[in-house]
């Protein structure tokens, strides 16, 4: 609830704490960027090249791997970034892989809308793309077309989410509105 008593609808995201894994440098890789680390997995699920490039780090083995650019160069291996490096902030980008829905025809896909109860003529196709491709020139149909496929499961971002509230013993953020994926899913969070 806000202060004025109004129920605000938001999402409650676990926000690290994050370790940094690796610390890429312009001399070594060609570019400059943090690698974090987030969620510990178990040991026996770690291949020996991760359980070495943890070792080296001086951290227990993680489950999920992120690089950031931007950072500045004061983190080392080893070190913690929490929810707390949101303190202040007042809006946040979240990035994520929307649920996948599966096959989808037009209608809910693109949002046609079907021939509905005029039929034209059909008896049984109110909700398929009608008539495709040109006459006999160019005799196909051109590469972009909206048809009928796979939907969803694709990374979405989400500009300017309200940052409401920041539990930092929780590690823990609360942001107005709704976030892409299932619940569970890996997000990425920009300032």
């Amino acid at each position: 609830f806000s202060a004025d008593g109004k129920n605000v609808p938001c999402t409650v995201i676990e926000v690290g704490p994050c370790v940094v894994t690796q610390v890429k440098t312009l001399e070594k890789d060609g570019y400059e960027a943090l690698q974090l680390g987030f969620e510990d997995k178990k040991e026996k699920h770690t291949t020996k090249p991760e359980q070495g490039h943890f070792k080296k780090a001086g951290v227990a083995p993680k489950r999920h791997l992120a690089e950031f650019k931007g950072f500045d160069e004061s983190y080392k291996l080893g070190d913690e970034i929490t929810v707390a490096m949101f303190d202040g902030v007042e809006f946040v980008d979240v990035i994520g892989t929307s649920k996948g829905k599966g096959f989808q025809g037009v209608v809910k896909r693109h949002g046609f809308g079907g021939v509905g109860q005029t039929t034209h003529g059909q008896h049984n196709r109110q909700r398929k793309p009608g008539s495709l491709g040109a006459s006999s020139y160019p005799s196909r149909v051109f590469p972009g077309k909206r048809l009928p496929g796979r939907m969803g499961g694709e990374q979405v971002k989400v500009l300017n989410l309200k940052v409401l509230k920041i539990i930092p013993e929780n590690n823990l953020i609360l942001v107005k509105g709704s976030i892409p994926g299932a619940k569970g899913a890996y997000l990425t969070i920009e300032k």
